[in-house]
């Protein structure tokens, strides 16, 4: 059975009406980078902070996986599939992908501050992170995110991932946020890769297959593709 990884961006779940952090409307537009995606802006005002991420799990719990999603997910009855995600939140995992490597940290999950690698899993009827609650450390708690001056810890796995695949599917994703963006440079020799997104993404590379469309109508389409791949 041939190994697909697939790379997903914010445009995977665009459709699932979880809102992008760089497009003209994105969440950046609202909030500076600095103030609720640093250490340092967690330390200035940890209250803001909790209380956009709050916010961002709570819409989180009202959106459902798309076609794109399912998609992926419907694919590991013929491959072997995995999926490397710069997203944090969990759809693909609802959609029933079972092989998913979260690059910046999962939404759904807290840690302490003493221990920001080890997770704690945060209960959809309790979505909230309040000043005060602690881990079992006795640290405070935080979203368990991958903020920028971070380092990325699943990094290393993602690589090896795409270096041993047979086929990468790179979906919804501009390939400007690195590390992530620098997996391109693990893939093998005369590989087979696709890239999914209705807008244009400027990469190096000429062996690159453009499906110029959204996450669900372009997953539909590499399903096609895919069957003389099997």
């Amino acid at each position: 059975m041939k190994k697909i990884v697939v790379l997903t961006g914010a445009g995977m779940s665009a459709e699932s009406g979880i809102q992008t952090f760089r497009d003209s409307n994105g969440l950046w537009n609202n909030y500076r980078v600095e103030d609720v995606a640093t250490p340092e802006g967690f330390h200035r005002d940890p209250q803001l902070v909790l209380d956009f991420y709050n916010q961002r799990r709570r819409e989180l719990l009202k959106s459902k996986p798309n076609g794109g999603h399912i998609g992926l997910a419907a694919l590991e009855k013929d491959f072997e599939v995995h999926i490397i995600t710069q997203n944090v939140d969990n759809l693909h995992e609802q959609a029933g992908s079972t092989h998913v490597v979260h690059l910046h940290g999962e939404l759904m999950k807290a840690c302490s501050v003493r221990d920001i690698n080890k997770p704690y899993p945060i209960s959809p009827d309790k979505p909230d992170i309040n000043l005060g609650d602690k881990a079992p450390d006795g640290g405070q708690l935080r979203p368990f995110i991958v903020w920028f001056g971070e380092a990325v810890p699943k990094i290393e796995e993602a690589i090896i991932l795409i270096e041993k695949a047979d086929i990468f599917v790179i979906i919804g994703t501009s390939l400007n946020v690195y590390p992530a963006a620098g997996l391109l440079n693990y893939t093998r020799k005369n590989m087979p890769i696709f890239l999914i997104d209705p807008k244009d993404v400027n990469t190096y590379r000429n062996d690159i297959q453009f499906i110029k469309v959204g996450a669900s109508e372009g997953v539909k389409i590499l399903t096609d593709k895919l069957k003389d791949l099997k």
